[in-house]
């Protein structure tokens, strides 16, 4: 079970660093349509509040940036901008603009220090001031100073009276940064309670940062009932896995199974590891065919490997389901890759449990030879009781004799030499009655010759 915990905790950690690859325009894809509404009104505010000659190189410098030429955007608004001729609501457009130009050249410090600067204008209006600030936070997000992000924000949410969901996603995804996991769970929250009091969709990476915050708390409970929405919306495999991480750790085997069976069924476990998992649990749920069939089939396909390892655990899977017989196969080839004995004694004693004690001596001799058992006195039982059904009682007694030699085995050992001997015995009485029995026959025949002579 172990595995499936760390084979889980790799996996929320591999989701959450893919979230977390941020792109400050697509951060507010739902404003977008409420600031296309905006431009319109935005832009015949602009050129109501600025004089004519400060609109028209503005206008100039848009269309240089509609071109991709940067560049020469950005020497006309330098040129343009000078505190002592504009007005403070011209130099907090002129500065916007040239925030914006530095952002298309992805230069993101002199972009930051830009809107800085604008921010420190006095009379600058509430709403530009807040899309001012919240810029701010995705840039420096951008630029992996999340602690100084996280301060921006703060200080948005203080002047934003109806912020929407995403700016509290932005925050989680800063903290996250920070390692402040347990700080991420309320604003996550916040996120979704006003998507749905707005009639929008709680995104799926929202969910997804959320299941993260909470497994870094260990409240696996939370974890569970989030792997259970994000299966039931959007079902992916990596989400069966966490479920089933979940499931490990608060112990609910039975779920867990259940829960790897559903993501077998689907098809989507792939890897040698997930199918010898699977093969696993159905034997511990007690069902060992269907592990012994998953893994003969897989091993012939390629996708679960032909080594010892698995070949031990396909013979245990049809031991269990009582088919010695398909075993011995597995057993073999087992036997053959593993370099101690005890492959060996288990292929032996397969073979006792289907009666080719010949080849049972022979493996067990041959594990015996190898070494390396954790239990030498059982190999000498099997191999005592292999001879012994072979009638080579001598060598029987002899196995049984040094299983004896360990306290543990000493008194099952001492029975069957014991039975041995008493089958010895009674063997012996059978050869001499049936010695008498012919000498008697001999004598009887002797006398009727002599009797037809005379």
């Amino acid at each position: 079970m172990q595995s499936i915990t760390r084979l889980s905790l790799t996996l929320c950690l591999a989701l959450v660093a893919g979230l977390l690859a941020f792109n400050p325009v697509a951060a507010q894809d739902d404003a977008e349509d409420e600031a296309a509404r905006k431009s319109a009104a935005q832009k015949t505010k602009q050129a109501q509040a600025v004089s004519k000659d400060v609109y028209d190189r503005i206008t100039k410098a848009q269309e240089a940036v509609d071109a991709k030429d940067y560049q020469g955007a950005l020497r006309m608004l330098n040129n343009l901008y000078n505190p002592d001729k504009l007005t403070e609501y011209e130099q907090a457009n002129v500065l916007n603009y040239i925030g914006f130009v530095y952002y298309n050249m992805d230069d993101i410090p002199n972009a930051i220090r830009t809107y800085v600067k604008m921010l420190q204008i006095p009379s600058l209006e509430e709403t530009m001031k807040k899309q001012n600030m919240y810029t701010l936070a995705q840039l420096y997000t951008m630029e992996e100073n999340y602690n100084k992000a996280l301060q921006t924000i703060d200080q948005w949410f203080l002047i934003e009276t109806n912020p929407a969901p995403e700016p509290f996603i932005l925050k989680a995804q800063n903290l996250y940064q920070v390692q402040r996991y347990s700080d991420m769970i309320e604003p996550i929250q916040n996120a979704m309670r006003i998507a749905r009091e707005r009639d929008k969709p709680v995104k799926e990476d929202w969910y997804v940062l959320l299941n993260f915050a909470y497994f870094q708390q260990e409240d696996y409970r939370q974890v569970r009932d989030i792997q259970k929405i994000l299966l039931a919306t959007w079902p992916k495999k990596r989400y069966w896995f966490s479920l089933a991480g979940a499931f490990t750790e608060l112990g609910e085997d039975e779920n867990l199974i259940t829960a790897y069976a559903a993501a077998f069924d689907q098809g989507m476990l792939e890897k040698e590891s997930e199918l010898v998992t699977m093969a696993q649990l159905f034997m511990q749920r007690e069902v060992p065919y269907k592990a012994a069939t998953l893994l003969e089939r897989e091993m012939a396909s390629g996708r679960v490997q032909k080594n010892a390892k698995n070949y031990r655990l396909l013979s245990q899977a049809w031991q269990l389901s009582m088919e010695d017989e398909k075993a011995i196969p597995a057993l073999t080839e087992a036997a053959r890759l593993s370099t101690d004995g005890e492959l060996d004694i288990r292929l032996g004693n397969a073979y006792l449990n289907v009666g080719k004690y010949t080849e049972c001596v022979n493996s067990v001799r041959n594990g015996i030879r190898k070494g390396g058992l954790k239990n030498p006195d059982n190999a000498q039982i099997s191999l005592g009781m292999c001879l012994y059904n072979l009638r080579q009682y001598q060598a029987g007694i002899n196995a049984f004799r040094e299983a004896a030699k360990t306290t543990k085995s000493r008194r099952v050992a001492n029975q069957w030499i014991n039975v041995i001997r008493a089958e010895v015995e009674r063997n012996e009485q059978i050869r001499l009655a049936e010695d008498a029995a012919r000498k008697k026959r001999q004598e009887i025949e002797e006398r009727r010759k002599t009797a037809g002579r005379a």
